[in-house]
């Protein structure tokens, strides 16, 4: 099972300028705001940034680090982790995106605009996608920090 929530260390500016952001498991995510609630809202941003250059790259996306003494973890917005899910169970099951096209019944240019992070596709054409992958999206509900 993946899981898309990742560890990220808040570390106030001592001269009160707010909070930095780093990812131990994305070393080009880093960002920052002036509340703690304003830094974990930019983090989250900065998070699908990362993850979205990584899918358009071609890059492995790597698996979320347990979190260590004063990290918190940052979930990844719903819409990316569907795109990341589709983006790992193809590189995983080792096929093109014509192969994948062709078991579910759409043109390929339809498996390109999924995996695009920037492409607002709708949550049963990558679950149909998945599906055909042997893979199941499982979605959970926590309270917001």
């Amino acid at each position: 099972m993946r899981n898309f929530r990742y560890p990220a260390l808040l570390t106030e500016d001592p001269d009160g300028g707010g909070y930095t952001v780093r990812f131990r498991d994305f070393r080009e995510a880093i960002t920052q705001g002036q509340t703690k609630a304003e830094a974990l809202t930019q983090a989250a941003d900065c998070l699908e940034e990362a993850i979205a250059g990584r899918i358009r790259r071609g890059d492995e996306i790597p698996e979320a680090s347990a979190a260590r003494r004063r990290e918190c973890g940052v979930p990844l917005p719903a819409p990316m982790a569907a795109k990341a899910a589709l983006y790992l169970a193809i590189k995983q099951a080792g096929i093109s995106n014509l192969a994948l096209a062709r078991r579910i019944h759409v043109d390929e240019k339809e498996i390109r605009r999924m995996l695009d992070p920037r492409h607002p596709t709708k949550l049963p054409r990558i679950q149909l996608a998945l599906d055909a992958l042997g893979v199941r999206l499982v979605l959970s509900m926590e309270e917001a920090a």
